[in-house]
Formats: structure tokens, sequence, C-alpha cells
């Protein structure tokens, strides 16, 4: 059975509000439109649609399998910093430590997502999670051209991305994990607290097995 397409659009289903949770502050803004794919039957759906001047967001732990989403599935724009890692480690060394040279890395990833970005075309961006100030620019660049920006997060178990580091070959040190681990679990927190996650106009939580299931992220009308 084909598996449908979902538009994720800024329609979707809110997070339900807890009642039993202690009153907080909710940030301004309207509650961002969720689609939870996690825990689907057969994987969910294979093709994610977002308008065509939109942008979207992947995140999640290091090992959670981002870059390895975006290259199966994105046909068009895609901004992957660890793309313009592996550029620069064929050029240099084996033995060089990337320390060395990640300020060379950096500037190469904005540079080229400062490139798609001026296309006006819909773009997915690997995002770290640690760099706030990459999603506001995102958030400011959406706004600009009439569309939304999405987030699509890769809920994952901290031991599967870590077996997902191992695999790759791309380790981050406790400390870097233990930022990532922190800045996921306050977004996720977030979305269960029907807040709106700075920035995003809609999010869309994924599995492993839903983002192994799914075959295509497009911009369309």
């Amino acid at each position: 059975m084909n598996r449908p397409t979902v538009y994720a659009t800024t329609t979707g289903i809110p997070v339900p509000q807890q009642p039993a949770a202690p009153v907080r502050e909710r940030r301004a803004g309207p509650v961002p439109a969720v689609r939870d794919l996690r825990d689907r039957p057969g994987g969910g759906p294979r093709t994610l649609r977002f308008g065509p001047r939109d942008l979207a967001v992947v995140t999640g732990l290091p090992g959670s399998g981002k870059s390895t989403l975006m290259r199966r599935t994105v046909p068009g724009h895609r901004v992957d910093s660890q793309d313009a890692r592996d550029r620069w480690a064929a050029r240099l060394p084996a033995a060089l430590p990337y320390a060395l040279y990640r300020p060379l890395v950096r500037l190469a990833h904005y540079a080229g997502l400062r490139r798609a970005l001026r296309s006006g075309e819909g773009v997915v961006v690997h995002d770290c999670g640690t760099q706030p100030w990459v999603r506001a620019w995102l958030a400011r660049e959406a706004r600009r051209r009439g569309g939304a920006l999405h987030l699509i997060l890769l809920d994952v178990p901290a031991a599967t991305a870590r077996q997902g580091q191992r695999e790759r070959g791309r380790g981050v040190s406790r400390y870097a994990f233990r930022r990532h681990r922190s800045v996921t679990a306050r977004l996720l927190d977030a979305l269960e607290h029907g807040e709106r996650p700075a920035g995003c106009d809609a999010v869309v939580l994924m599995d492993r097995a839903s983002a192994n299931g799914l075959s295509r992220i497009e911009f369309a009308e």
C-alpha cells in the first residue's frame, strides 16, 4: 500500500495542552502546527511537501541521521555543514585535526547557505542545534519571501544517536553531545507545553522508522 504525502503546512494539528502541567509563561505568537510522525504503523509517509517559498530545518542529536536523510530525500537545494567538512577534508592531510580547519568549514557552509537563500527557492538546511542565530536568520528570510519556516526534528534515543556516530566515524565530544541533548530536550519540552519554538511556524516530529521510510522532501504549490 502506498503511503501518503504529508502536506507540511501551518494548518496541522496543534500540540494538545497539558492541563496537569504547571502554569508557565508562554512565548508570544500562535501555537505551531505539529505533524507527529513517530510510532506510525508502516513508518509513516513517503513524502513531505512544503510551500514553494518555505524553508525547512532538519535538527536532532549528532548521529540521529540528519545528513543521511537530507542526502537521500532532497532533490533540490540542501545545505549541510557535513558536505562542507567533507570537501575540505578531501583537500587536506588526513592527520590534520578538524579543529584547526573548522573555521574554514563554517565559512564555507554559511556562504553556501547565503547563495542558496538568494535563489528564492525552497531550501533544506542542516541545523546543528547549538547555533540559534542561524535559525533566526532562516526565520527572517522565510518571512521576507512570504513563506514559512518548518522544523523537522529527528527524535531518537541518545544511545541510537551514539551508535550512529560510531557507524559514520563522526563522533563528538561528551561536552558537545550534552549540549545537543539539552537543546533537543528543550525543544521537545516546549512542544509538549504548546509553546512555539523560536522562529518556527510548523514542526514535523520523526523517529528513526519514519525517517527511514521517507523518500522525498520537496517544495511545490
